[in-house]
This record gives C-alpha cells, structure tokens and sequence, in this order.
C-alpha cells in the first residue's frame, strides 16, 4: 500500500513540474496575446515552414534567411500556411538572379492598422521601410502591403501581404536576396523602378 501511495506521489509532482516548465514563446503569445508582450521571432528551428524558390546560390540564400529570420512579429502571432488567406498579388523582383524565401503568420485579434503599424516601428535586421506612412486604424481595409529594402533604390528585401481574415490579420513574407552577379535590365529614359511594397 505504501509503494502505491508513493507512486502516486511521484506521478502527482511530476504532473506539477510538467505545467511549471517555459513554454515555447510562439505558442505563449497564440495562448493569450494580453499576457506576452513581446515579439515572436523567427529562429531556426522553423526554418522547414519557409518555401525556398530562385537561385541556389548559397550566399543569396543564407542572406534571405538573415532577413527572414530577423522579422519580429506582435504577440500572438503564429506561423500559418498559404491557405490561411487568398493572396491577390504577389511580388515581382525585377533585378536577378535572386534567392527568394516565403512565410505566412495568422494574427488573431488585430487589425490591418495595428499590424502594418507594427511593422513599420519594427523594421527587421535595419531594413529601411518603403511605407509612404502609416496605415489609419480603418476596419474597411482589406489589405496593405509593406516594403522593406536594405538601402535606397535596392531591388530586394523583404514585402509584407496583409489580408484581412475573420478573427484577425493574415500575413506573408516574401523575401529576395540578389547574388553578386544580379543585373537589372535597362529601362527606357526617364523611368525607374518602383520600391518594393509600392506596387
């Protein structure tokens, strides 16, 4: 009786140390935003949920998973696949060859405002953002999009998509990284290249 009474014992304290351990900081934030403040972050450990397409080139790639992995995101934001909203368009990278990587996050209980808003005040590895200002806290937009380059007039970085979805903000990344030998082709005198997240 005394064996018995000492195994439940131990399985008891192990249930309580089980609900006492960290939990992991993504799925903090998905639990309750109103608690966890802090950004989510990519890492490596969820390197497998980004689409890799373009070049192969390994300096290219491994520079488009800096950006991508340095992108900080509001509290209760989870990583999502391409079905979690309909994305309408997609960005064009003019200049080539590029690396391009691809993510999706769901944001429950946010608004197109506040997301794009995040972004802005929180660009990621000190990219420059090609946002024109910020987004009004408008429950009629439906979408946004916003740019981030690493220099002026650059041809890469990374576009974020939001779309509107019924408990939140659906958002995509899509980042390109150029190779050393990327050319732009020639544009007619007088035109240029819009910034990324322009159009």
């Amino acid at each position: 009786m005394r064996h018995i009474s000492a195994l439940i014992a131990i399985a008891i304290l192990a249930l309580g140390l089980t609900g006492c351990s960290d939990p992991d900081p993504i799925s903090a934030g998905d639990a309750d935003a109103s608690s966890s403040p802090s950004p989510t972050s990519q890492t490596d450990g969820s390197a497998g949920e980004f689409a890799i397409s373009g070049s192969a080139d390994p300096e290219a790639q491994a520079q488009a998973r800096t950006w991508l992995e340095s992108v900080e995101l509001p509290a209760g934001a989870t990583h999502a696949d391409a079905r979690v909203a309909r994305f309408d368009s997609f960005t064009g990278w003019p200049c080539g060859p590029v690396a391009e990587l691809e993510t999706f996050w769901s944001i429950p209980n946010s608004t197109m405002g506040e997301t794009a808003n995040w972004l802005m005040d929180n660009p990621p590895a000190e990219l420059l953002s090609t946002a024109v200002g910020p987004l009004p806290n408008d429950a009629s937009l439906k979408s946004a999009i916003v740019g981030f380059v690493p220099e002026e007039g650059a041809q890469e970085g990374i576009v974020f998509t939001l779309q509107k979805t019924q408990d939140g903000v659906a958002v995509r990344a899509e980042v390109a990284a150029q190779t050393d030998d990327a050319t732009c082709p020639d544009l007619p005198d007088g035109e240029g290249y819009g910034a990324p997240g322009q159009g």
